[in-house]
């Protein structure tokens, strides 16, 4: 969906979530407010390492700020994915950023385009979307949250990835699946 940018500001949640059995899961990555409701897809290794990247933002922010978030709990409940679950896009590439004046982590996410073959577009230098067109550049979501949102969201993203098939490459031997 090129050329569609969302903000969500404040988001009363954001999570990640799965559809489908193990093997076969289709991870998402969902934020809202109010009655807006975005969701958008993601890889497994993208929850993975956005897991991490937020774990690592907001231990830093924490730590400059002298304030500890790392013990609050949260509601598993609330980080189920809501209904209807329909994407917007596929997600290409993920960013964090916080401001300090309003105390907000905010989550940028890129739509993936795909060129004529199916591939993904190669990002040029003098154009960071890779396309000439305006019309053309990737959708991009914005999320605005508290950091002990971000904080659940790492928790719960860790589990979320977790609880799938175990990694074959843990016993030192990859596992092929044929569909």
């Amino acid at each position: 969906m090129p050329n569609v940018e969302v903000e969500i500001d404040p988001a009363d949640f954001i999570t990640i979530g799965t559809v489908g059995p193990k093997g076969r899961r289709v991870f998402y990555l969902q934020a809202g407010s109010g009655a807006q409701l975005v969701s958008l897809v993601i890889e497994k290794e993208q929850s993975w390492a956005l897991s991490e990247a937020i774990s690592e933002l907001v231990d830093d922010i924490d730590e400059r700020l002298s304030d500890d978030t790392s013990d609050m709990p949260y509601n598993q409940e609330e980080m189920d994915l809501r209904e209807p679950i329909e994407p917007m896009f596929r997600v290409s590439q993920m960013g964090l950023g916080y401001d300090e004046e309003r105390d907000k982590v905010v989550l940028v996410a890129q739509e993936l385009v795909l060129g004529a073959g199916g591939e993904p577009q190669d990002i040029e230098d003098d154009d960071p979307f890779g396309v000439d067109d305006p019309a053309e550049r990737p959708g991009v979501v914005r999320v605005w949250c508290t950091r002990a949102q971000m904080r659940a969201l790492s928790q719960h993203a860790i589990q979320t990835v977790q609880s799938g098939r175990a990694d074959p490459r843990q016993n030192g031997r990859l596992v092929y699946y044929w569909t």
